[in-house]
């Protein structure tokens, strides 16, 4: 069974060499390792092309900048893997990462989606551990999605895909938080989805990626992947007001951001669901509504 890791590469000279070293020090060999050179303006296709030379697994894509789902569809494109998985390229995987997690995908061939754990935001103040450490299979997603809080680590890089979950699908190109959407949509062909608590991927810190710099319009796109989500589901239960919690901050930055109306629907949430500050925001929530809400915690904001 052969995996397919595609690394998007655009101004990381500092840390390219890092990435694919941890890739090539594996102790799993069966892969093809893709680099996507998006028109990067440093010494990074020089070092792409090096790797290529010195391992025949490598294989390099120079293209004209377009942007990280961009160069992640070009590798999807040549991709010849029985699975995908994606590195981005300020990152890096553990030793021991990928031999387990083939291993259990060899012993289980039904799953379509294997999601491992993930150091997050490594090497900073807010660093923290994403575990699995209660290994699970979900024949529905939607109980993946709530009760999982698969929302909070929607990221495209700690989990393997079966190939045939991109042959209708893409990451969209000009948009950011970009992930969240592209795996709600591989989430409506998966039958089978396993975490394990094998490997790592440790997901560095960048102080002027998207996460740390998001400003308006950033936030906007980020709400309204997670709208549509909420406008598609019919769920009402504990997890699903957990879920939509988290939507509604995302909503009252957007509006601290943006100055837009609010985007969310209103649903009525269950304070007994809460608890502290996050029950008296559902009641104020509750009362209010999301506009007044809005306005209400902005003026407390500037104040």
């Amino acid at each position: 069974m052969k995996l397919t890791i595609i690394i998007p590469v655009y101004k990381v000279e500092a840390t390219l060499e890092r990435c694919i070293e941890s890739v090539v020090h594996q102790d799993f060999n069966d892969y093809e390792l893709i680099l996507v050179d998006d028109g990067s303006p440093d010494g990074c296709p020089a070092i792409c092309d090096k790797w290529a030379i010195k391992d025949q697994r490598i294989q390099v894509i120079h293209k004209k900048n377009g942007g990280l789902s961009d160069a992640r569809n070009a590798g999807l494109d040549i991709a010849q893997g029985d699975y995908i998985t994606f590195i981005d390229s300020d990152d890096y995987i553990g030793a021991h990462t990928y031999a387990p997690l083939m291993s259990y995908l060899e012993d289980h061939p039904e799953t379509d989606i294997l999601e491992y754990p993930a150091i997050l935001f490594y090497e900073s103040e807010k660093q923290q551990d994403l575990r699995f450490p209660n290994q699970t299979v979900y024949h529905d997603m939607e109980d993946y999605w709530y009760e999982e809080k698969a929302y909070m680590h929607s990221y495209a890089w700690n989990k393997l895909y079966r190939k045939s979950l991109f042959d209708e699908a893409r990451f969209p190109t000009g948009v950011v938080f970009e992930d969240i959407c592209t795996l709600h949509k591989l989430l409506d062909k998966t039958q089978v989805l396993a975490t394990i608590n094998e490997g790592c991927y440790y997901y560095c810190f960048n102080p002027d990626g998207i996460t740390a710099t998001a400003n308006g319009p950033a936030l906007r796109m980020h709400l309204l992947h997670h709208v549509s989500i909420i406008n598609s589901s019919q769920r009402r239960d504990a997890d699903f007001q957990a879920y939509y919690f988290q939507v509604l901050n995302i909503q009252i930055d957007t509006y601290n951001a943006t100055g837009d109306l609010p985007m969310l629907p209103e649903i009525k949430l269950d304070p007994s669901n809460f608890e502290g500050s996050e029950k008296l925001k559902v009641i104020m929530f509750n009362i209010l509504g999301i506009k007044q809400l809005c306005k209400l915690l902005n003026i407390l904001h500037r104040l």
